[in-house]
């Protein structure tokens, strides 16, 4: 008897109606015929009237505050799924209508909720990350405005500090500015076939004083010494590639190694970039890809960076319509793999 269409309670309502009108008249008047003539014309009558006065008084009603709700939940212009038409059972359908709205809302709550809190934790973030090179800043400049300045020893180191603390700020502007505009899109990429073991090799070359400092060898995993040909923006990859490796020989291990790896995935050319570092735990690694997220947040600021480089590096990762991922296991190492388009030499 539950969610009864209008039809099926009609017929129900008007057949009890009609019966007990002929059983009242078959006991009165005795007589077959006019009971049964009686039904016939009771029936009908009750079902037009119960009918129309369920359509004119409740499913009308019904059907409007269906369409108010689902004009509210989809928009206007938005047909949806059932459009301007019902099933026959009005009950029903309004019921799943507001059922499926409060899921989406609960939903759209929680999001918001998710979106406020990563809000709070973004500016407290930012104000952080400022406030430590410009305290250091502040705190050289009036040193030297109090008298350092005079001794010419003294005042270089801290001209030199005061030139850092400011290398960083700038870093952590163009970061910021960086990741502005590849999350709104607004990167464009300028997709070309380059070899990405060629780049690689570059990109060795580039921080390879960083690397002798910590006394990292720098390497391509053995049988992966060859051309891997891919089809992306190669200044963008250049930018994905730095940070990971620069990354492996800040946290890597003091005479440690990072190797990268290149494999054929059919479709794909898969890039790894390991190190036999410290490694992260599991349950760090879901977030690793946040803004300013850090692990070790103390050795993590002691080693330079801004905070944003694997955010980066994910959103670009994503804008040339590959994959990133990351395993670790404390103690032994970490590695980094990302996926690019494959593409035949030039």
């Amino acid at each position: 008897m539950k969610n009864l269409k209008p039809t099926t309670v009609t017929l129900f309502l008007s057949f009890i109606i009609g019966l007990s009108t002929s059983i009242v008249n078959f006991f009165f008047e005795i007589d077959w015929l006019q009971a049964a003539i009686l039904f016939v014309v009771t029936f009908a009558i009750s079902y037009l009237l119960i009918y129309n006065s369920l359509q004119i008084f409740i499913y009308r009603k019904i059907k409007l505050i269906y369409k108010s709700i689902h004009n509210l939940k989809l928009g206007r212009d938005d047909k949806g799924v059932f459009g301007d038409h019902m099933s026959d059972n009005p009950v029903e359908d309004v019921e799943k209508e507001v059922q499926d709205w409060a899921i989406a809302k609960r939903k759209e709550v929680e999001n918001l909720k998710a979106m406020e809190k990563f809000r709070r934790e973004f500016l407290a973030n930012v104000s952080h990350e400022l406030k430590t090179p410009l305290f250091t800043l502040q705190g050289y400049i009036h040193t030297l405005l109090d008298g350092a300045i005079d001794d010419p020893e003294v005042s270089r180191k801290f001209l030199e500090k005061s030139a850092n603390s400011l290398e960083r700020l700038c870093g952590l502007v163009d970061d910021l500015d960086e990741i502005s505009m590849v999350e709104k899109g607004e990167v464009s990429l300028v997709p070309d076939v380059f070899d990405i073991n060629k780049l690689v090799k570059e990109v060795f070359d580039a921080i390879e004083i960083k690397a002798e400092k910590r006394n990292i060898t720098l390497s391509i995993k053995k049988g992966c010494d060859k051309s891997f040909y891919v089809f992306a923006d190669k200044e963008r990859i250049r930018q994905v590639l730095t940070n990971l490796i620069d990354n492996s020989i800040k946290y890597g291990r003091e005479n440690g190694e990072t190797v990268v790896g290149f494999y054929d995935m059919d479709e794909n050319i898969l890039t790894e970039v390991t190190d036999n570092g410290i490694g992260i735990e599991e349950k760090n690694l879901p977030r690793l890809f946040e803004r300013f997220y850090r692990v070790d947040k103390h050795r993590s600021r002691e080693a330079g960076g801004t905070g944003l480089g694997l955010a980066i590096v994910k959103h670009l990762i994503e804008a040339h319509k590959g994959t990133l991922n990351v395993r670790s296991t404390p103690g032994i190492g970490t590695t980094f793999g990302f996926t690019l388009k494959k593409s035949k030499e030039k």
